[in-house]
């Protein structure tokens, strides 16, 4: 089996010992995104933000692995508050057409550098 790496500069750069996403095949396995701003490196502020940068951030990934939201078949959310379910659901709408990808949402304890959520994803590309 091979792996490629797959990066983006539009998308933060990896914080420890992983890639953003790894392509083999045609499977694209995209790592966590957290709402880090790719230039500052820093959080943005505010849960609706914040969802809206782990979303540019996933966008980026999947593009550098030629891809795009439409090829997403299953996405995991963790939030550390589940009571933004439907604000995640709100946005998320804002990305994705039908049929939408299977998904799981998380409700756990902390996330890296304090984010409220972070998300990940895995892609098939024909």
């Amino acid at each position: 089996m091979s792996k490629t790496v797959i990066s983006s500069d539009k998308a933060p750069a990896a914080i420890g010992t992983y890639s953003q996403a790894i392509k083999t095949g045609n499977t694209v396995y995209m790592s966590g995104q957290i709402p880090l701003d790719p230039v500052s490196m820093e959080l943005v502020e505010g849960f609706e933000e914040q969802t809206v940068q782990v979303f540019e951030n996933l966008k980026a990934v999947a593009e550098a692995a030629g891809g795009s939201f439409k090829d997403i078949v299953k996405l995991n959310i963790f939030l550390t508050d589940l009571s933004h379910f439907a604000k995640v659901n709100e946005v998320m709408g804002r990305y994705f057409e039908q049929p939408y990808p299977a998904r799981a949402a998380i409700g756990v304890a902390a996330l890296p550098r304090g984010a409220q959520v972070e998300m990940d994803a895995i892609l098939v590309i024909e």
